[in-house]
């Protein structure tokens, strides 16, 4: 947020009718002792208040909405076919395909996925509902061409799925059996096809209810036609994989291949009906492998044919869908900052983070820039309790929380790129569209500790101790203006975990150190992944988990370009651009079962830079004490490699010691297993601290480690971490 612009809360809760909200600065988040502990300064505000408490229900699952059913489905003598190819890929209760049906009064139409994936055929005009269902199911992970038909004449109905199975397209190949599976016989009608519009994945209402999407599995190729299809003409098109219309009688069909990049759903050019588009509703997955992929291609921009499939999930979330509640009109008053709306009610206590940036034109010397791109790609994270092996990588058993069982209870809330869908497939999108319960200030991830933004709380709250003014940024920022949102600035100071970047940051980045800009790198594991923006919705981020990199999930095959701009996801040192070459270092080792210190290297006696060093002696130990893991060096370290793009010429500053061998070396590192990669066996489990200049008077230092921000109030902030640190911000931000 700038001044001038209005900000919108939402809120929803339950068990008391009013809450109250407060405006606050905050300052520091963390509450284990022998810190700070929590700071925040209430603020007046024509927002504070108290304001009712709605319980609000949450949009959930993804789905398309095509307009008009009633137009669509209309036929001679009601007869029509629906169809499309599908992959299943949960089993669940009843899971609709397509559908011109309403839930509240049992009528219209309907292809769905009953219990063990048995299709089946709704066919309903209110309390004379009747349902054809195929007596075995389709098999998990493999392409189908289904169908359901009614004659309208004769009032038989049919049910054939055919299997669509080729060397690269389903789980299972072609050595193993794979039936047609087939039903037919008597349904009374016609349907009555209520006022609702045609849904892919989902059921609608007219009663004005939460729609919700229903359906885990991938469509291609939907369609409607005007006639019963026989099974010869299923398996037709089951051999054809190609779109509907080589068979005659066809009223409309959608063409998912074309704007994948996009929301829309694009009609076919083919057809006896309307062309009536429609549109995908809390982001399913684009860019997926279709019925008819066959290796030929990896590139969904090059090859568009392949990849005309969208992969829907009942656990998908866009946007909640909530109504407005308050909104805060930020002021010129209102310095740059970190904020929150604090709610209270019922004895329960919540923040509703938010940042303010300068006005432009108004900007200080010095900008924080937060990396909300990761805050996003860690949102309403599952690690403890959906992970099997986040306690083994933590070292440690979880630490629960009440906003924790408050995650589990409210899936509608989304899960994070770290988590998996219901279905067992990775979750590429990321909206800040919801609640985020965990991107609090006193929150504690996990297995983690103190992470992301909490953790970035540190730097707000050393900065305002130690009087240094500055301006808050944000990764959108620099996304949507480029290099010119860092521009105005001497030095720009990271956060603590900037790992999730864009291309756009990162050219940003570059351009700004190699026209005299100072960088402060204050964390580890940084600038890893590739990130990218929705073009039609900036508040949903992308990530892709390719083939390598530490991941809570990998790609499957075909599907590792982002849908949102095309361009190859996983990590940025895989594209050629490692984090080495512009910050000096890059993600070497992780581990969370304590921290360690830096010794002084060589390097740190040059009259070049010994000022980094002014007031810290030379055997003295750095950062042997904090909040996280009670050391200065933990949680992710980065390192400097000549063979990964650090620059000639930097200068090795400090090392981190001494690891456990809960850290391991990162597995992008390794070519093949073997015995000695823990910390207290490999050299290149630790944390350099780097300093590297350009000809232009653009720096770079590295802390290289995420728990360096927690040992800077130590002992009442006088401590080596803080000095150097302040060492460091002097002279970027004066000379």
């Amino acid at each position: 947020m700038r001044p001038g612009q209005d900000l919108t809360f939402r809120v929803s809760g339950q068990g008391v009718d009013t809450f109250h909200a407060h405006l606050v600065r905050l300052r520091h988040g963390d509450t284990t002792p022998g810190g700070p502990g929590f700071r925040e300064t209430e603020l007046d505000s024509e927002v504070n208040g108290v304001y009712p408490l709605l319980d609000q229900p949450a949009q959930v699952g993804s789905f398309g909405r095509i307009p008009g059913a009633r137009d669509i489905l209309r036929s001679p003598a009601g007869s029509l076919t629906l169809f499309a190819f599908v992959q299943p890929t949960a089993d669940g209760t009843r899971q609709p395909v397509l559908s011109g049906w309403d839930d509240a009064t049992s009528t219209g139409v309907a292809l769905v996925l009953t219990d063990g994936l048995r299709p089946a055929l709704v066919f309903g005009a209110g309390q004379d509902s009747a349902c054809l269902t195929a007596p075995t199911g389709l098999r998990a992970g493999t392409w189908y061409a289904l169908a359901a038909s009614w004659d309208g004449t004769t009032g038989q109905a049919s049910v054939t799925a055919v299997p669509v199975v080729n060397a690269y397209n389903s789980r299972f190949g072609r050595v193993v059996p794979n039936p047609v599976v087939e039903v037919t016989g008597a349904l009374a009608g016609p349907p009555e096809i209520p006022a609702v519009d045609l849904l892919l994945g989902a059921l609608d209402t007219t009663d004005g209810t939460v729609v919700r999407g229903g359906y885990n599995g991938k469509i291609a190729l939907p369609a409607v036609y005007r006639r019963p299809l026989t099974g010869d003409e299923v398996r037709q098109l089951a051999g054809s994989g190609k779109a509907p219309a080589v068979i005659e009688g066809l009223g409309a069909w959608w063409d998912l291949s074309t704007g994948i990049e996009g929301t829309e759903i694009a009609p076919g050019d083919r057809g006896e009906g309307e062309r009536v588009a429609g549109s995908l509703v809390n982001m399913p997955t684009r860019a997926v492998t279709a019925h008819n992929w066959d290796g030929s291609s990896y590139n969904w921009t090059a090859h568009p044919e392949l990849y005309g499939a969208v992969h829907f999930h009942t656990d998908d979330v866009d946007d909640t869908g909530w109504a407005p509640t308050c909104t805060l009109s930020v002021g010129a008053e209102m310095p740059s900052g970190v904020y929150a709306l604090r709610l209270r009610a019922g004895g329960f206590e919540d923040h509703v983070p938010f940042l303010v940036g300068a006005a432009q034109g108004a900007e200080k010397s010095i900008a924080l820039l937060l990396p909300t791109a990761s805050y996003q790609a860690y949102a309403n994270e599952h690690l403890g309790s959906g992970s099997p092996i986040g306690q083994a990588v933590g070292g440690h058993t979880p630490l629960v929380q009440p906003l924790d069982v408050l995650k589990l209870e409210h899936g509608e809330f989304g899960r994070s790129t770290y988590d998996l869908h219901v279905d067992g497939s990775g979750v590429a999108y990321t909206s800040r569209r919801r609640p985020i319960l965990n991107m609090r200030p006193r929150y504690r991830f996990t297995h983690l500790g103190t992470w992301q933004f909490p953790a970035d709380l540190y730097l707000v709250d050393w900065l305002t101790e130690k009087g240094y003014e500055f301006d808050v940024l944000c990764d959108e920022d620099v996304h949507r203006r480029g290099v010119d949102a860092m521009r105005p600035y001497r030095v720009v100071m990271t956060g603590t975990h900037p790992e999730y970047t864009s291309e756009r940051m990162l050219d940003a980045f570059e351009d700004y150190v190699v026209d005299g800009g100072r960088v402060m790198y204050m964390g580890g594991n940084g600038f890893y992944w590739v990130a990218s923006f929705h073009p039609e919705k900036p508040w949903v981020m992308e990530v892709r988990k390719g083939e390598a990199g530490s991941r809570a999930w990998q790609a499957a095959p075909g599907e590792t370009l982002h849908s949102t701009t095309g361009e190859k996801g996983g990590l940025w040192r895989n594209r050629g651009r490692a984090p080495q070459k512009v910050f000096g270092t890059g993600f070497t080792a992780e581990g969370f079962n304590g921290s360690s210190y830096y010794r002084r290297m060589p390097d740190s006696a040059e009259a070049a830079v010994s000022w980094v060093f002014s007031g810290v002696g030379e055997e003295e130990l750095i950062g042997d004490f904090g909040l996280e893991g009670a050391g200065a060096a933990g949680q992710e370290l980065d390192r400097a490699d000549v063979r990964l793009g650090t620059p000639p010429g930097t200068y090795l500053l400090a090392s981190s010691e001494y690891h456990d061998d809960s850290y391991l070396l990162v597995v992008e590192e390794i070519g093949f297993m073997y015995p000695g990669l823990g910390g207290s066996e490999h050299r290149d489990v630790r944390a350099d601290m780097t300093l590297l200049e350009t000809e232009s008077g653009g720096a770079v230092f590295s802390t290289s480690s995420i728990a360096w921000a927690g040992s800077l109030s130590h002992n009442d902030y006088d401590n080596n971490v803080a000095r150097i640190t302040a060492n460091v911000l002097d002279r970027f931000s004066t000379l």
